[in-house]
């Protein structure tokens, strides 16, 4: 058996503010959330804090591609985190949260438990 669970959907920009290959950091109460618009233009959102530094940094870190991964690189100290699953590549006993994206209306919206 399968649980879903709510989510609400909340407002973080509008997707013409998300450049190809870059990431924007969004924060919805205590939560810090990465945005990241890939160059086939996915939209995906994983948590911010870097869980090597404890720093917000991933949405500025380098997103790329790791043998068809869409990845973004830690600004701090370089580890890669999968952008679908938050799973580091580099330590896959580590990750970071993920959170369900999408557009309405030309509006990215994050989905937070």
């Amino acid at each position: 058996m399968t649980v879903q669970l709510q989510v609400r959907w909340l407002v973080a920009c509008p997707l013409e503010r998300l450049q190809p290959e870059r990431g924007v950091a969004a924060l919805f109460g205590d939560t810090q959330v990465a945005l990241v618009r890939t160059h086939d233009g996915q939209v995906h959102a994983i948590g911010n804090v870097d869980p090597f530094s404890g720093a917000g940094v991933l949405s500025r870190g380098i997103v790329g591609d790791r043998g068809g991964v869409p990845t973004i690189a830690s600004a701090v100290y370089k580890q890669a985190f999968d952008l679908r699953t938050g799973r580091c590549l580099d330590d896959p006993e580590v990750s970071v949260p993920t959170y369900p994206v999408r557009v309405v209306g030309g509006m990215v919206e994050v989905g937070l438990p």
